[in-house]
């Protein structure tokens, strides 16, 4: 039975709200805890996740829920939801305003539903599979730009290249790229969404970091093209079509 990606938009947009809300309340009057990991976590991280959680599962209940926090809950198969409820923990724990939420929902493994919430910023990328990408509600696509030496390039923490073992393309990036820009997390792939920002490369992540932007990148017309695990991380190069075919050949 097709998933009804209208009333799973609202859902998603509703837990996000209720998301936001938890997020908001704590920012700059939290503490710091790190995982075993090493990773930072904070009590607005678990309620965010837990009210989200909440939402989904009361519009949902068949569907299973995928979250950085708590895990999965639900049986092996079906639509999933997947979230992460404050991806940038690092700078949210600074005050720095530069944090977002990440929503999708996976039908077959793939994404159909995508969320980018900046609550700080109070904006929120949505699409649903063949309903474009929008930015508070406005049509939204990736830059146009095909030139490397105009274009603003994105990238996440250079640590994250060393650990998907490609610090090489880094380097590269760092000496041929004028416009080369650390926005990291899902700010930066929100900005390439917004068509500021013309491409991005990101390494190291999981499937609650991805799953969103899959689905939001070409709905905005850009591409995303998926790079292959690395140690069970993947990485991401998208936005201007014209762009990531050229950042491809670094690696």
């Amino acid at each position: 039975m097709p998933i009804p990606l209208e009333d799973a938009l609202r859902a998603a947009q509703a837990a996000a709200d209720r998301g936001r809300r938890e997020v908001l309340a704590r920012f700059r009057r939290v503490a710091v805890e790190t995982k075993r990991d090493g990773s930072p976590v904070t009590e607005a991280d678990r309620e965010a996740e837990r009210a989200i959680r909440e939402t989904l599962r009361d519009a949902f209940p068949d569907h299973r829920i995928l979250g950085e926090e708590y895990g999965a809950e639900g049986g092996a198969e079906g639509p999933c939801w997947v979230i992460d409820p404050i991806d940038g923990t690092i700078a949210f724990s600074r005050g720095i305003p530069l944090f977002s939420t990440l929503i999708a929902l996976l039908d077959d493994g793939q994404p159909v539903l995508g969320l980018i919430d900046l609550p700080a910023l109070d904006e929120r990328y949505t699409a649903i599979r063949g309903g474009g990408c929008h930015r508070n509600g406005q049509p939204t696509r990736v830059s146009g730009e095909s030139d490397l030496q105009r274009a603003i390039i994105s990238h996440g923490d250079p640590f994250c290249f060393a650990l998907y073992k490609r610090s090489d393309v880094f380097e590269r990036m760092a000496r041929e790229i004028p416009l080369l820009r650390g926005y990291t997390d899902a700010f930066g792939h929100a900005l390439v969404l917004g068509g500021g920002v013309g491409a991005m490369v990101d390494l190291n992540l999981n499937v609650w970091d991805v799953a969103a932007t899959q689905l939001l990148v070409p709905e905005a017309g850009g591409r995303c093209q998926t790079l292959p695990e690395v140690d069970g991380k993947v990485g991401l190069v998208f936005g201007s079509p014209s762009l990531v075919e050229q950042l491809l050949r670094f690696f």
